[in-house]
């Protein structure tokens, strides 16, 4: 694949830039610490190179002949992440260092990429930009995944330890509650982008 350094520039970049995963892992180090939010670190790293796959590999003709199965997960997504916001910014602060709520599975991260707007672009940009219709689809494919699977362990592990050490900075119950609400924000703003795509598509 000749454009490979590009494809991992792209994965590095795009995996590294804030989103849903890098804030929520960042949530889970502040709140859980790193041992207890390794399910869900190690989600987001097998769960998303997982979609690439899925969707390199047909999902998205499927949602081309029904596009109306995207339109619902967009959706999905966007009442989940707001449903998280809420509850990240109502999250208690008594004590940060006593764990409040578990912290969400392996299973419930890997799932989560298939409600994750961020994700769906990643993914499908990926696959559009960097496959092209003369060359094997299925060893373009796994070189973009292989490509994410590279990217995603060091770019999450950055924000899931960025977390851990918010928490020597966090003591003060204030602080935390800013910290959480500032995150909740942050959700919301990264969802924005999608509201309004999914509003102009209704209302055009």
């Amino acid at each position: 694949m000749d454009n490979y350094l590009a494809v991992l520039l792209f994965s590095f970049t795009t995996m590294i830039t804030p989103g849903p995963n890098n804030i929520m892992i960042m949530s889970s180090g502040l709140n859980y610490g790193v041992r207890k939010s390794m399910p869900h670190y190690l989600g987001i790293c097998l769960g998303f190179p997982a979609m690439v796959v899925a969707v390199g590999l047909g999902f998205d003709a499927l949602f081309q002949e029904f596009p109306f199965l995207h339109e619902v997960i967009k959706v999905a997504g966007v009442l989940y992440l707001l449903y998280l916001a809420y509850h990240v910014a109502m999250a208690p602060v008594s004590n940060i260092g006593v764990v409040r709520r578990n912290p969400l599975t392996f299973l419930q991260a890997a799932v989560f990429q298939w409600v994750n707007p961020k994700a769906w672009i990643m993914a499908t940009g990926a696959v559009a930009a960097y496959t092209t219709i003369d060359s094997d689809m299925f060893l373009q494919v796994v070189y973009i995944t292989f490509a994410f699977f590279l990217a995603t362990f060091p770019c999450i592990a950055i924000w899931l330890f960025l977390g851990t050490h918010l928490k020597k900075l966090l003591r003060n119950e204030t602080h935390q509650r800013l910290f959480n609400v500032t995150m909740a924000i942050l959700l919301v703003l990264s969802v924005i982008p999608v509201i309004i795509e999914l509003a102009s598509d209704y209302l055009a």
